[in-house]
């Protein structure tokens, strides 16, 4: 392996990074209470509901940094924007031997032998999203979140292509507040492709459950 390959994803990384920061960039424009950070850590598969997909096996665990800034409050409403750069883990199998055929490649039963193997793939996610928060009872509350943003994976698959494509998510959870922190669960679905930019792009699909942590600056 050329020793160069080994930095690209680290550079990702720092990309991503850097990206998710620029909304923050401006501090004296945001309200330092209104910010909150933390993390989150969760699974996903392509095998929970609704989606419970038979040809192929996507499992993947993966870690976020969170930005949080509350754009509005009113009553028991809050309107949030949220940046998440994330590292995902992705253990991901063809199991439909057919869903490669002729035509598809010009080396296609090489390429088939390759995506019936079980692969470990590498994916970094910048994510931008908005939340929709409602309070409940006291300290506890309830939200949706809806976000996209670019993704940059180190392997193809049968269903997606290497490199560039987008992460969509939605998701509902709750969260409970104490004092400063905040900890809530997430249960969301996502979607990835590369908008035909690359062959191919069926896309993965994945059911996803998360725990986070956030304090309040």
């Amino acid at each position: 392996m050329n020793p160069a390959s080994k930095k690209i994803p680290i550079k990702y990384l720092f990309l991503l990074i850097s990206l998710s920061l620029l909304p923050f960039s401006s501090a004296a424009q945001l309200k330092k209470e209104n910010t909150k950070v933390g993390f989150a850590s969760g699974t996903g598969s392509q095998n929970r509901y609704p989606f419970n997909l038979s040809d192929y096996s996507h499992e993947v665990i993966f870690y976020k940094a969170i930005l949080n800034y509350t754009l509005k409050e009113k009553k028991k409403w809050a309107f949030e924007f949220q940046v998440e750069p994330s590292y995902n883990v992705a253990e991901h199998q063809m199991l439909n031997r057919w869903f490669v055929k002729p035509g598809d490649y010009e080396n296609w039963e090489e390429k088939r032998d390759l995506f019936l193997q079980k692969r470990t793939i590498k994916e970094y996610v910048l994510n931008l999203g908005f939340v929709v928060r409602y309070k409940l009872i006291g300290d506890l509350s309830t939200f949706a979140i809806g976000g996209v943003g670019p993704m940059i994976s180190d392997k193809a698959t049968e269903r997606l292509a290497k490199d560039y494509a987008f992460s969509d998510v939605f998701g509902l959870g709750l969260s409970y507040r104490i004092k400063r922190w905040q900890v809530g669960f997430l249960y969301s679905v996502r979607h990835t492709s590369n908008l035909e930019m690359k062959y191919p792009n069926s896309g993965h699909n994945t059911t996803n459950t998360e725990l986070s942590i956030l304090y309040q600056l």
